[in-house]
């Protein structure tokens, strides 16, 4: 009893204000000490006058203030890591007693319309198999948005791996090549050249999300330019644009993993042999302060299986396979 009530004491002494924590992780994650004091319900000159204490009391400076943001200095970094960490695991435990439900656990993601539908659905049902309490709610985003300003555990992008708000876990690689039904291309015939490719009756869908692959990039990043393009449908949704090539309207732009069951059961075919492997992935990003837990590391190695990657892939994006970083980028 003596030994605990000393480290108590040590810990008091360690850490004398955790208000002055709890408002140095809001400046942190918000990156302003206005927006860090209305959603604590202070003052801005309260939440400077704690953050100065914090920085006195461990004779460091844990922020940079500069004209239109604030950040974390190298030190400020470390302290956020784990401050948020800790208070993300306080904020579990108060979330599961408050509402009685001890055994299970929620997970928050969020991704894409085409990644959730033809990705992740088929691997959280597999997921649910293995944790059978487990509670999901999705989120479907258009935009790369701050994983600051959000409560997702993790969110699913497509891009280089480089985002200052999370860390990065590769997933997998792509490559992109013309799709269609196996009728369609008994009735109409594999095209001899790109030129005959593009007079072809071509599915395109808009390009909504960051980074997506429209045909004229596509042709164009094969060396191609063809006078004008055979649109026979456009579609707002790149699911519709699939769900299209499937029931033989034309031909889409095949997004390899995303489609790796459609062509691995034949509803869909590759047209022609060309195709482009981008340097871009997918990436699992982890907000900073929260861990891979168990339950995400098993989907995430669900989401690889399924996808026909290797279960070797990188853990992080310090990782990445060479042949990602000598792959063409057409973005």
């Amino acid at each position: 009893m003596k030994v605990a009530m000393e480290r108590a004491k040590g810990y008091r002494r360690l850490i004398p204000s955790l208000t002055a924590l709890v408002e140095f992780e809001a400046v942190a994650r918000l990156r302003s000490f206005t927006h860090a004091a209305s959603e604590l319900g202070v003052t801005q000159a309260a939440v400077s006058r704690q953050i100065r204490l914090l920085e006195e009391l461990l004779g460091v400076r844990l922020l940079d203030r500069l004209h239109r943001t604030t950040l974390p200095t190298s030190e400020g970094e470390a302290l956020y890591g784990v401050v948020s960490e800790a208070m993300g695991k306080i904020a579990g435990v108060f979330d599961r007693l408050s509402t009685g439900v001890e055994d299970n656990e929620e997970l928050v993601l969020a991704t894409t319309a085409a990644f959730s539908h033809f990705r992740l659905m088929p691997s959280l049902a597999r997921l649910k198999l293995l944790h059978p309490n487990l509670r999901v709610r999705l989120t479907t985003t258009m935009f790369t948005g701050d994983l600051r300003h959000s409560e997702v555990d993790a969110e699913v992008r497509w891009g280089n791996g480089k985002w200052s708000d999370g860390t990065s876990y590769l997933l997998f690689d792509e490559h992109v090549f013309p799709v269609c039904s196996p009728a369609w291309r008994d009735e109409y015939g594999v095209p001899e050249s790109l030129e005959a490719l593009a007079n072809m009756t071509l599915i395109a869908d808009d390009p909504t999300s960051e980074g997506w692959l429209t045909w004229a990039e596509w042709f164009r990043a094969k060396g191609a330019q063809p006078a004008r393009l055979n649109y026979g449908m456009r579609t707002c949704l790149y699911t519709d644009a699939v769900q299209a090539a499937r029931l033989g309207q034309g031909v889409a732009l095949g997004w390899g993993r995303l489609l790796h069951e459609h062509l691995a059961s034949g509803e869909l075919v590759r047209l022609t042999s060309a195709s482009l492997p981008l340097r871009d992935a997918y990436y699992m990003v982890v907000p900073h302060g929260r861990t891979v837990t168990p339950t995400l590391q098993t989907l995430m190695e669900l989401l690889r299986s399924a996808a026909g990657a290797s279960s070797s892939c990188p853990d992080s994006q310090d990782d990445v396979r060479s042949e990602n970083r000598e792959a063409q980028s057409i973005i």
